[in-house]
């Protein structure tokens, strides 16, 4: 690990924003994770659940010092780019100015998207959170977002407090003119994942249901081999 932390993360040698997109709209798991620290065993972790189909993985840990969120971040990189996965930051545009992940995934309450395009330049793809429908028509077309994501279906600890918008949000974004990719998220997990197809979505967001499972590895590959085989809406 550097001892230099504004060198985590690096972008991909070569990635253009073009490939970035790309590799965005072939994408369909997206895993959000702490680091693990409880446990000791991220770097294994990452490789077990990238290696069974995980596309995008994002650090969520709130509360993190910088200096921390940028060392971890560092072995995010490295085995993203050992499995060919896009890494998120969240929330923080400082930080992701200085550990260039290939994404920046924004909450309503964050920064402006013209702001954090402003800070990280045209490269780094962004990501918002909806919450309602009228949300999910901004991201469908506001200038500078890459994709979206709808949420939460179902209420999660993950964001205590959030009321869940349900199936209903996913159903609209479904209807939406597919310019861009958008993830379901909130309170997915292999039980559910057939009636969250079944509203449209054909890319989701998972958190417990793979950190907290028994075999992180084979519910990364179910989720994986379930989405991949989900016909076209």
């Amino acid at each position: 690990m550097s001892s230099h932390p504004s060198s985590a993360g690096r972008a991909t040698p070569g990635a253009s924003r073009t490939a970035l997109t790309e590799r965005l709209r072939s994408a369909r798991l997206y895993l959000c994770t702490d680091g693990r620290r409880n446990r000791g065993d991220l770097p294994a972790f990452l490789d077990a659940v990238l290696g069974a189909g995980v596309d995008i993985v994002q650090l969520r840990e709130k509360g993190l010092e910088a200096r921390d969120e940028l060392a971890l971040l560092e072995v995010f990189r490295d085995a993203c780019d050992r499995h060919g996965a896009l890494l998120a930051v969240n929330d923080r545009a400082d930080v992701a100015y200085a550990a260039r992940p290939d994404i920046l995934h924004l909450g309503q309450d964050d920064l402006p998207v013209t702001v954090a395009r402003d800070i990280l330049g045209p490269d780094i793809l962004i990501g918002r959170s909806t919450h309602e429908a009228g949300e999910a028509s901004a991201a469908a077309a506001e200038d500078g977002v890459d994709y979206y994501c709808c949420g939460p279906v179902w209420p999660t600890p993950t964001k205590p407090g959030r009321p869940a918008p349900g199936p209903g949000l996913l159903k609209h974004a479904a209807d939406l003119p597919a310019t861009r990719p958008w993830f379901a998220i909130g309170g997915i997990d292999l039980a559910r994942l057939d009636e969250v197809i079944s509203y449209g979505a054909r890319r989701v967001v998972v958190v417990r249901a793979i950190t907290d499972a028994d075999d992180p590895a084979a519910a990364a590959a179910e989720f994986a081999a379930r989405l991949a085989a989900a016909q076209p809406p």
